[in-house]
């Protein structure tokens, strides 16, 4: 399937335009168009999903979470945690074991991905939590980074049917404000439907 064919599924998502103040935030921290459009492409489909009565929404969800999928091949490389979220989130819906082990697959070097990843500086509170973070800077990475290994231990359990993990509900209460490596691991391990065939 060629990119305008996956431009007829979510036209909207897919445009940026100069007023996007996210889109904007998102390229000035280095991402490309390609991240932000994967993130927004599974946000569309996992909100479709809250709504599951409606039939045609389902078959909407699916056809974003194709649209990620096949994006996430294509541009992310081999390691990218993202690239198991498409076909997970598929195999949610459908039940096709053969995504659940490419997912699964993907899935694989999360841990050495979780290793490497660039945390920026967050916003904080107050001057001293500021100056905390900055004297203490390796402590604090080694607690985020503790944290995503849960996050990404809970997301394997998931793929492997060994847990009842809630995904989506989750992304809006974690999604970081910070365009950064930890944001598309979050994405990666929450951006997964919390319904299953």
């Amino acid at each position: 399937m060629s990119f305008m064919t996956m431009n007829m599924f979510a036209p909207r998502i897919w445009g940026f335009d100069r007023a996007d103040a996210e889109w904007r935030t998102a390229r000035e921290a280095g991402w490309s168009r390609a991240d932000l459009a994967w993130e927004r492409l599974m946000e569309t489909g996992c909100r479709r999903l809250e709504k599951t009565s409606d039939r045609s929404l389902f078959k909407a969800a699916s056809r974003c979470f194709l649209a990620a999928d096949l994006l996430a091949r294509a541009r992310f490389a081999k390691g990218d945690p993202r690239r198991a979220t498409g076909p997970a989130a598929r195999w949610r819906l459908k039940g096709t074991e053969r995504l659940r082990d490419r997912a699964l697959r993907e899935w694989g070097g999360v841990a050495a991905y979780i290793e490497t990843l660039e945390i920026r500086p967050r916003a904080r509170s107050s001057l001293f939590h500021l100056r905390m973070e900055a004297r203490h800077r390796d402590t604090y990475h080694a607690n985020l980074r503790k944290r995503l290994s849960a996050f990404a231990a809970e997301t394997g359990e998931t793929l492997r049917g060994a847990g009842a993990h809630r995904h989506a509900s989750r992304w809006r209460g974690e999604k970081p404000t910070v365009f950064d490596d930890t944001r598309k691991l979050l994405s990666a391990c929450l951006l997964i439907p919390d319904i299953s065939r």
